[in-house]
């Protein structure tokens, strides 16, 4: 799953959060500091995880 990372403008705190592409579609993302909706995303990077079978 992708990791998102934002920066809040009303508090200027960063937070990241980790979501599936269809969460973060829907939008209603809000920072957890101080519950504000204005928020800048930062590029962050990408990892996957996978299940390897033996």
């Amino acid at each position: 799953m992708p990791s998102y990372e934002f920066i809040c403008k009303e508090c200027k705190k960063t937070f990241g959060r980790i979501m599936t592409l269809a969460e973060y579609e829907k939008g209603g993302i809000t920072c957890p500091h101080c519950k504000s909706k204005k928020l800048e995303q930062k590029a962050a990077a990408f990892f996957a995880v996978t299940a390897k079978k033996s």
